[in-house]
């Protein structure tokens, strides 16, 4: 019986020793968050947000043409028929979102898509109370708005984490209004990081199995702590599921603070246009990897052609940041602080050089064109990117090479075209662009008012003209 004991003990000692070897594993993470005491304590942060927009009748054209008998009779008579005719009334357009308190006197942080253009906010607070919101500034390039809501009490708000520390497989939670049913709880984990959707030239999603819908968008992702580590902004629906993707915080954070200081967001602007860098391209450098971003041109007149660089440098470093992918290139420079001077590593004529450039500002309306292979066209509404084999799995595109159009923006002189997303760009103006930087340059060209031909392929194989005008 002494020996049982005895043999018992010393498997129990050896047990524990060998979970204390094991590095990290008794300060491991749960596999499980508590969802239910998260709900509790956050669906209060949350709010739904109500817009309405008046949208104005197009005006009737209200002077004929001259009758040729040289006669008022018939422009008195057709004119009077007009004024009488019954005015068409404005409509109200109103749309639903998601937004979350950060702060304890009211700032609320949300989709730039929610409330673009809006007449009217209302938030509805979780108790059911409504209140009028005011829109203190909005960043369009990344899709975030900042709103402000007045109360005599402190409100409750959501902590900002650090989406930098994110790792794929944690667990996640997000709050929102789907097809307008507030406050609904979903969870699931990060799926991935850094992805490019082609939305723009600041692409930087979290994607996520969590459920996110139709009136998600503006709603806080939460970690399983509790903190916000993304603002779900997007889905991609199909094949009987969908993927949500939400800003990281860490980009939110730099723009939350400017549109609260001065209701506009400036970023750091280089004057350069690049492109992927592939395996072989590399190679044909003298390079050993594809990680950095090959300039394709520099403008004229720009921080870049003033620090010397030019057609062929592949930048490897960006003040003291690695650039393992070209587009990390335009996010690094924006949240750059402008007249920063920085060092840039370049790869030139079969050597690394150290380059250092003072950061310009970005002016108000226009894009970098550092792009990193996908450019927003803002004179017309849509988003262009060099087709890659992920672009054209998702979209449906048959083709393997080509420029497709991957956003077409709300309310833009594109959509009101009927340019739709996964069509191809063959012609513009009766010039094929053979790249990318090609088809920037004629549409730099536009003047507003430009009426822009675009000859389209559209994913069945099917060609159309249509005709955009430039504003």
């Amino acid at each position: 019986m002494f020996e049982s004991k005895v043999s018992s003990a010393r498997f129990l000692v050896a047990l524990l020793a060998g979970i204390m070897a094991v590095p990290g594993l008794l300060s491991a993470k749960p596999i499980s968050p508590d969802f239910v005491e998260l709900a509790k304590r956050l669906n209060p942060t949350v709010v739904n947000i109500r817009t309405a927009k008046n949208i104005k009748p197009k005006q009737r054209q209200q002077r004929r043409q001259q009758n040729p008998f040289g006669n008022n009779f018939f422009d008195d008579f057709f004119n009077r028929f007009f004024d009488e005719m019954p005015q068409q009334r404005p409509r109200r357009e109103q749309s639903l979102g998601t937004g979350f308190i950060i702060s304890a006197d009211g700032y609320i942080l949300t989709n730039n898509h929610v409330v673009n253009g809006a007449d009217e906010v209302m938030v509805k607070l979780s108790g059911g109370r409504e209140v009028k919101g005011e829109i203190k500034g909005v960043d369009e390039k990344v899709d975030l708005a900042l709103i402000k809501i007045s109360d005599k009490e402190n409100l409750p708000f959501a902590e900002l984490g650090d989406s930098d520390a994110l790792e794929v497989g944690e667990w996640v939670m997000a709050i929102g209004n789907p097809f307008g049913l507030s406050h609904t709880v979903t969870a699931g984990i990060v799926s991935a990081k850094g992805r490019v959707i082609g939305s723009g030239p600041y692409d930087d999603y979290i994607q996520t199995d969590a459920s996110i819908n139709p009136g998600n968008s503006g709603g806080p992702l939460f970690n399983s702590q509790g903190k916000v580590i993304g603002i779900n902004t997007a889905i991609i629906a199909g094949g009987g599921g969908g993927i949500g993707f939400a800003i990281p915080v860490s980009m939110a954070r730099t723009v939350v603070s400017q549109l609260r200081d001065s209701g506009k967001v400036t970023r750091g602007y280089l004057g350069v246009r690049f492109q992927p860098l592939t395996a072989d391209l590399a190679k044909s450098f003298g390079l050993d990897s594809d990680k950095g971003a090959l300039i394709a041109s520099v403008d004229k007149d720009t921080p870049a052609e003033r620090a010397g660089l030019k057609a062929g440098d592949v930048i490897l470093e960006f003040d003291g940041r690695p650039i393992n992918e070209g587009n990390e290139l335009p996010r690094y420079v924006a949240a750059t602080p402008i007249d920063k001077k920085v060092k840039l590593v370049i790869f030139r004529d079969g050597k690394k050089q150290d380059i250092a450039l003072v950061v310009g500002k970005l002016k108000d309306g226009a894009s970098d064109s550092s792009s990193g292979g996908s450019n927003e066209i803002e004179k017309i509404g849509i988003t262009v990117e060099e087709l890659k084999k992920e672009t054209a799995d998702r979209l449906g595109i048959r083709e393997s090479r080509g420029l497709v159009i991957t956003v077409v923006k709300p309310g833009s002189p594109a959509e009101e075209a009927g340019v739709s997303p996964g069509t191809m760009i063959v012609e513009i103006n009766g010039q094929r662009p053979e790249t990318l930087s090609a088809f920037i340059d004629a549409a730099a060209a536009l003047k507003n008012g430009d009426i822009v031909r675009l000859l389209l392929r559209r994913p069945d194989g099917s060609m159309h003209y249509v005709a955009v005008k430039a504003e």
